[in-house]
């Protein structure tokens, strides 16, 4: 065999071998997964709980308030689901490994765990303190990382599994004044993207989800420092913009999808995709554009001035028309 001939063999097997090595094989559907949702009381985790019941899937949801866990149980069983709810601060390793003992006990071994949690800090970074930053990664990092690793074993053992990490495109370039968020966002997407690599051969499929904007009304709950107000208003105003944002129902099919197909990386908008573009290709001209943006961006707050919610921050702005659609968004999510 010619040297060419031989060359020309090599690259087959090889992509064969990658092929079949890096091929998906879908479920048929969710009919009696269990699934385990963090955040799943209101917002997008809602409305993936509201998706995966839909497909059949025994619910196990969890959040840190009790009154939405039992907002959420009594909303999804009406919906006809299987639901296990409780209150859980998932940043706490022991009680994220006693809820997975929960969930398996009453409903059976979890297939999917969707690490859905989150907490938005939006303010400069001249206002934001270490205790933060902490909050920011147990939240995004070191929950997922406790609810992983005690359900990883158990789905290499059956050789089937799905998880899911929600991310943000935040976690793909950090926006000013998110800067907690997105850097525990950016931890969040690279040990995603690691376990990837490592549970496929396993038959355990890892999505790693960057959403952009998403019409949820999670600004309402969202915290603010610095110039309450000022801050406020610019955050939530985007999320009342079509172009920039995606309805959460949606976000929640294509999301539900990307899990049963077990698709590496999903970006939810097209904004997303290309500022994810951008910053791969571009890092230079990206950096620039988020320091232009910057300078629209309002200044520091007073020192000491402490975080607000955002519905305790509300201008005129904010209460006109502008936002009344996702206001209408917010009350059917929970939010």
């Amino acid at each position: 065999m010619r040297t060419r001939e031989k060359a020309a063999f090599g690259l087959g097997v090889g992509a064969g071998f990658l092929y079949m090595y890096g091929r998906r094989w879908p479920w048929e559907d969710f009919r009696g997964r269990v699934v385990l949702i963090t955040g799943g009381t209101r917002g997008l985790g809602l409305n993936l709980a509201r998706e995966f019941a839909a497909r059949g899937a025994k619910l196990a949801v969890c959040a840190r308030d009790p009154r939405e866990v039992d907002a959420a149980r009594w909303e999804l069983e009406r919906r006809g689901a299987e639901v296990y709810a409780a209150a859980c601060d998932i940043g706490d390793g022991g009680r994220a490994r006693a809820l997975v003992r929960e969930v398996e006990a009453r409903l059976g071994s979890i297939d999917v765990l969707v690490n859905n949690a989150g907490v938005i800090m939006v303010g400069p970074h001249e206002n934001q303190e270490i205790a933060d930053y902490e909050e920011a990664m147990r939240v995004h990092f070191w929950g997922p990382l406790h609810l992983i690793l005690a359900v990883v074993d158990g789905m290499k053992r059956r050789r089937s599994g799905r998880i899911v990490n929600i991310a943000s495109i935040g976690g793909k370039f950090s926006m000013p004044h998110l800067v907690p968020y997105g850097a525990s966002k950016f931890a969040l997407v690279g040990l995603s993207e690691g376990l990837a690599a490592e549970l496929s051969r396993y038959g355990v499929y890892v999505t790693t989800v960057c959403p952009g904007l998403t019409r949820t009304g999670s600004f309402l709950n969202a915290s603010f420092k610095g110039r309450h107000g000022a801050e406020y208003t610019w955050f939530s105003l985007l999320h009342g913009v079509p172009l920039l944002s995606m309805d959460a129902r949606r976000a929640a099919r294509l999301i539900v999808e990307a899990c049963r197909k077990g698709e590496p990386e999903l970006i939810l908008t097209p904004l997303g995709k290309l500022g994810a573009a951008i910053q791969g290709l571009l890092p230079k001209t990206m950096s620039r554009l988020l320091s232009a943006l910057n300078t629209f961006l309002p200044g520091p707050g007073p020192a000491g001035g402490g975080r607000r919610a955002g519905r305790d921050s509300e201008t005129r702005l904010t209460r006109s028309f502008l936002l009344r659609g996702v206001r209408r968004a917010a009350a059917i999510n929970n939010e």
